[in-house]
């Protein structure tokens, strides 16, 4: 039953602790989330940094036709999306399936071994787990050492200097680095499935594949929906220090995604009004893509986030 509004305040005062540990957050979010956003208006002018900003002037859509016209902005487009597709369609589906096989570890010491040592690399920083990959890729690297072993390269591959394997590095890299870190949320949503919806499918004789998949996949199956369209409305962005780290002169054309050429407009060449229209642009597709993603989850699953 949903609660009067006297109720709620009660409550609220009742549990003010608890509360004000949201008012940090808040506090952040709208410093760093909604007053910068003040500034997307340069990308509607041509703003200088040796004035002040709305002494610049006016110029309308200029920097939106410049940017729709340049191949280089479709290229960045197309990696991005390149990318993100890879990550969205084999990445997703693993933190799923890796916290459903942890869940079935009745090795509780065990179990929470694997879990810490799968979310560690988390907490390493891309500027060292980066150098790691460029370290494995390299000649005389790991994955070249292992791939020669296996039979399935005859020589040594420079990976990371050759375009074509870049996308796939990117996956692999993200991969290994998130995959603990990003079940966490599955496991926790699994850890609050009553235990005696098991007990009664396993007294109906049901194996343990089957409880996995008819009880604790359709159980998370609201976790999985709303993570799934954060997905979908972030595939136009991409992990900006991942790629920063792993790009070179020789990989280029298949690296430089969406943000990294905000980056180099912005900030390299100092065209800070282009690429701010490129970033208000950025947003309101993603705001669309948003929007769909969330209308085609309820319409096949019936779970979305409004």
């Amino acid at each position: 039953m949903f609660q009067s509004r006297s109720e709620r305040m009660k409550t609220f005062f009742r549990q003010w602790q608890l509360q004000s540990m949201v008012v940090p957050g808040i506090v952040w979010m709208f410093l760093f989330c909604y007053i910068p956003m003040f500034w997307l208006i340069i990308g509607f002018m041509d703003y200088s940094i040796a004035k002040p900003m709305l002494e610049s002037p006016f110029v309308g859509l200029k920097h939106f036709q410049e940017f729709i016209s340049d191949d280089r902005f479709w290229r960045s487009i197309r990696n991005t999306l390149g990318m993100s597709s890879i990550k969205l369609m084999l990445g997703f589906p693993i933190p799923i399936l890796f916290a459903l096989l942890l869940n079935e570890i009745r090795n509780i010491r065990f179990k929470r071994t694997v879990q810490t040592i799968s979310y560690l690399p988390h907490f390493i920083a891309w500027t060292i787990f980066g150098g790691i990959m460029l370290n494995w890729l390299g000649e005389g690297g790991v994955i070249n050492q292992v791939m020669i072993a296996l039979g399935i390269q005859d020589r040594e591959i420079l990976f990371n200097s050759d375009p074509k394997y870049f996308w796939w590095i990117t996956y692999f890299s993200d991969t290994l680095k998130e995959t603990g870190w990003s079940a966490i949320i599955y496991i926790a949503a699994i850890s609050g499935i009553d235990p005696g919806l098991y007990e009664a499918a396993e007294l109906d004789g049901a194996n343990r594949w089957q409880r996995m998949w008819h009880i604790t996949v359709q159980c998370i199956r609201p976790t999985i929906a709303i993570l799934f369209i954060l997905a979908v409305s972030g595939m136009l962005g991409s992990n900006f220090e991942q790629i920063f780290m792993l790009k070179n002169n020789m990989n280029m054309k298949m690296a430089e995604s969406l943000d990294l050429y905000i980056y180099n407009m912005g900030l390299v060449s100092g065209r800070h009004s282009f690429s701010t229209a490129v970033l208000f642009a950025r947003s309101i597709v993603a705001l669309a893509l948003l929007f769909l993603a969330n209308y085609t989850s309820k319409k096949l699953s019936g779970e979305g986030i409004f």
